[in-house]
């Protein structure tokens, strides 16, 4: 299925190398992000006359997902690397699929019940490989296996398998293991570690302080931990660390992706830049010269260039002035072409998988089994926590449940028939819902004679989308409606940092519940765990 390598043209084994993003949407009208999602017309030019290596999807439907795969794959010229982002199951980005609780759960279960972490996450390693398989994604980018021990940071949090090395190692093990009995890749990120750092790289470049010796104790044992469990992938982090090299980037320095990945922890897999549309790079570098940096620094696959025909273009001119060899091209060529044949050669997958060639039918049965919903709500359930005096009462004739999210405008998870919206409702509360930009107005028009509230919390660390000034107009609400004694009771869906900073001000007779996740799923059960006696 794919060519010998040096029947490739040099701009053809360059275009190999990146990873372009495209909409998961079968139309061009339901392109979402146009600046990052090429209409189709242009896309298949990238695919099928550049020779374009793979592509990193975003947005859709798993059924949307399963169409658009084989109609990517179709216009190829070679087989595809197919990427997403699916960190907590294929439903966190695709709907109808499962979506599982973030990966910081898993180390909450396993600090309770020793094992039972671990066996989760080999679970969620299983499903998230089998359930991107089933609609033709072939490459998962995760685990994520930074180790989150700043409270502050507002990308990471929660996407964390931990707050120390060991137990982000441990997991980190598991996942692996799960996710190896399919056949896709995955990818270990973000090299050499985000989990210290109070600023995102989508939106500025973070610094990481700290010396050789922390950085060897802290940082960089869950990467030799997701390589020693045969890891496919490595993703660079667009952050400085003075320590190796203060002149740029992690992802455009020789010292780190060669020194210190590839050299001293002996990686040999796929090195992999982070968006080089981020802020972290696109603000500070020249959209043609951050991928020649990146190759030159070790990367081999340049994911979300600027400009994709542009940037092939300056490599291949960078080759033929000498300035980067062809053996160096031919080098990551050589890796992407094992990633691939692990991919796409004929193998056995365990009972009940499906290949490219299945009916349409056949594949989507692959998603949200029996068995994968129960393993997302055991989850969800191990993590619960609730405090204080329940069952609320049934009548909610009069109050408010308020809602507060980041951006009422992007959250998949609340719609009308959302439980943290029509659970409430149903006993009479007024659902009133708010974000970061509209609490202040809340808070503006509040008084004394307000009803009591019903306050749920969608808070949590999200890439482009900062923390900051979410957390601190829901700091005001709280403490608001503590002051006017009408906060009635509390629900928290995201980060348990969030809960930490409100609960030690909790009143005692202010019942609260805490999940770490945000689908409907979670929010049904925090519903019923405030509202119906303990079964």
């Amino acid at each position: 299925m794919l060519p010998e390598i040096d029947s490739l043209s040099l701009a053809e084994q360059v275009a190999q190398m990146f990873v372009v993003r495209a909409s998961g949407h079968l139309f061009d009208h339901q392109i979402e992000f146009p600046a990052w999602e090429p209409p189709a017309a242009k896309l298949r030019y990238w695919l099928q006359d550049l020779g374009v290596g793979g592509v990193i999807l975003v947005g859709g439907s798993a059924g949307d997902l399963l169409l658009r795969s084989r109609q990517l794959q179709s216009w190829a010229q070679f087989p595809l690397l197919i990427a997403a982002d699916v960190e907590e199951g294929v439903g966190q980005r695709f709907a109808g699929a499962t979506w599982f609780p973030p990966p910081m759960a898993l180390s909450y279960i396993e600090q309770q019940s020793p094992g039972q972490g671990q066996h989760y996450a080999e679970l969620l390693g299983n499903f998230i490989a089998r359930e991107s398989l089933a609609i033709g994604i072939n490459w998962v980018l995760a685990p994520v296996v930074d180790v989150n021990n700043n409270p502050e940071n507002p990308v990471i949090d929660v996407r964390s398998f931990g707050e120390t090395p060991a137990m982000a190692s441990l997991l980190t093990t598991a996942f692996l293991q799960g996710a190896r009995q399919w056949p896709v890749l995955t990818c270990a990120k973000h090299f050499p570690g985000h989990g210290d750092t109070s600023v995102d790289s989508h939106l500025d470049l973070p610094v990481l302080p700290h010396s050789p010796e922390r950085l060897a104790a802290i940082e960089l044992p869950p990467f030799a931990s997701a390589i020693a469990a045969g890891v496919d992938g490595v993703m660079s982090a667009h952050l400085v660390i003075p320590a190796w090299d203060d002149s740029g980037p992690a992802t455009l320095s020789p010292q780190i992706l060669t020194g210190e990945l590839r050299q001293n922890l002996g990686f040999e897999g796929l090195i992999v830049t982070d968006a080089l549309v981020m802020g972290a790079i696109a603000n500070r570098y020249d959209p043609l010269e951050a991928p020649i940096l990146a190759l030159e620094a070790g990367a081999d696959i340049l994911l979300m260039p600027v400009d994709p025909a542009g940037a092939i273009e300056s490599i291949c001119a960078a080759v033929n002035s000498g300035r980067i060899s062809p053996e160096r091209i031919r080098a990551s060529v050589e890796r992407i072409w094992r990633a691939k044949q692990k991919i796409f050669s004929p193998q056995e997958t365990p009972e009940g998988g499906r290949g490219e060639g299945d009916s349409l039918a056949s594949s989507l049965s692959e998603l949200a089994t029996p068995a994968a919903t129960e393993a997302a709500e055991g989850m969800l359930r191990a993590g619960l926590r609730v405090g204080g005096p329940l069952p609320l009462p049934a009548n909610g004739e009069g109050l408010r449940n308020l809602i507060v999210v980041d951006d009422t405008l992007r959250e998949n998870f609340l719609g009308h028939h959302a439980p943290a919206i029509a659970y409430p409702k149903k006993l009479g509360y007024r659902p009133l819902v708010f974000d970061r930009d509209t609490v202040p107005a809340l808070l503006a028009a509040s008084s004394h004679d307000d009803p009591p509230a019903l306050l749920q919390i969608f808070i949590r660390g999200n890439p482009f989308r900062g923390t900051a000034g979410l957390s601190q107009a829901v700091e005001k609400l709280v403490a608001n409606l503590l002051e006017k004694r009408q906060l009635q009771a509390l629900a928290i869906y995201g980060s348990p940092y969030t809960l930490d900073k409100f609960l030690p001000d909790l009143p005692e007779e202010v019942p609260y519940a805490f999940s770490y996740g945000q689908m409907p799923l979670a929010q049904d059960m925090v519903m019923r765990s405030l509202f119906e006696p303990p079964k």
